[in-house]
């Protein structure tokens, strides 16, 4: 039975653009200082919006190219459960951590200097991000996609100012957790190196100063077909992990302001696990998942 929707907490995106529009617009955005041929931003987002047209808000979630950002440190969630509300919502997930992954492993021309950048724990520039995000968006049109749940971007004041001039986000989704959890959860993490399938190792149970349960995360353990074929991520090291999280104080927490001040962000501290989690996130953000209560009454 297909899930049961309720939106009523994000706001309805004021214009709707394709996703090749997004490509050309945000490239020209991110390159425009040093081109002096490229078309002036006010002509090329006026013939942008000659086609758009804003959604009605009573529509359903799934017919109207929904636009949500997840922010967060490194580990915290953002991929598990933007990719559970993708399943919910019928909208894309785009991951750029999983785009970076995915050039990594390829023999395009940017697989050596992302493996640097990544081995060093440093942020990958915004023209490299660009490019990447930008195939992935038009190869999303090509198979009809539209709308999209953005995980780890924008990660910078600048980018985030890019977005804006290209369109409106509905929501940004702040996922929260204390420090000594993220860094447990970055260490345990494995993918299945047949399928690509995402775990975790870790059984993280911390409790306050009088041996009370403050917080648990059970593991998130593999099926047997897996269980062999686990693999660790090559960046996720104490040290580069730990590297991860100062950076993202400094250049990413100012984009939760930035959030903020404009209305959209939603700040959600993770209470434990997926099962404690997930049922509060959907009521955080008005919405219901059927299927779940269905489960979890069985």
């Amino acid at each position: 039975m297909a899930p049961l929707y309720r939106f009523a907490g994000a706001r309805a995106s004021a214009t709707t653009f394709s996703s090749s529009m997004f490509c050309r617009y945000a490239l020209l955005k991110a390159f425009s200082s040093s081109s002096s041929s490229l078309k002036s931003e006010v002509d090329l987002k006026s013939s942008m919006l000659s086609g758009s047209s804003a959604p009605s808000r009573g529509d359903r979630p799934t017919d109207r190219n929904v636009k949500w950002v997840f922010l967060g440190c490194p580990g915290v969630g953002k991929g598990t459960y933007a990719s559970r509300l993708s399943s919910l919502l019928g909208v894309p997930h785009i991951a750029t951590g999983d785009l970076v992954r995915e050039e990594l492993s390829s023999s395009g021309p940017l697989a050596s200097q992302l493996a640097e950048i990544v081995r060093q724990g440093k942020l990958v520039s915004n023209e490299i991000i660009f490019d990447l995000l930008s195939k992935r968006l038009k190869a999303g049109e090509a198979k009809g996609e539209s709308g999209f749940l953005l995980d780890g971007f924008p990660r910078t004041i600048r980018q985030a100012e890019i977005m804006e001039g290209v369109t409106d986000i509905d929501l940004v989704i702040n996922l929260k957790l204390r420090e000594e959890a993220l860094l447990a959860k970055c260490l345990g993490r494995r993918i299945c190196s047949e399928c690509g399938g995402n775990y975790n190792v870790s059984c993280i149970d911390i409790k306050d100063k009088e041996g009370r349960p403050e917080l648990y995360m059970a593991p998130l353990l593999p099926p047997p077909n897996c269980a062999s074929k686990l693999i660790t991520r090559s960046d996720d090291t104490e040290e580069v992990v730990k590297e991860r999280l100062r950076i993202y104080k400094e250049t990413t927490q100012p984009v939760e302001e930035y959030y903020r001040r404009r209305g959209k962000l939603l700040e959600f501290e993770l209470p434990g696990g997926i099962p404690e989690s997930w049922p509060k996130l959907l009521q955080a953000l008005n919405l219901e998942d059927l299927n779940h209560k269905q489960s979890a009454a069985a």
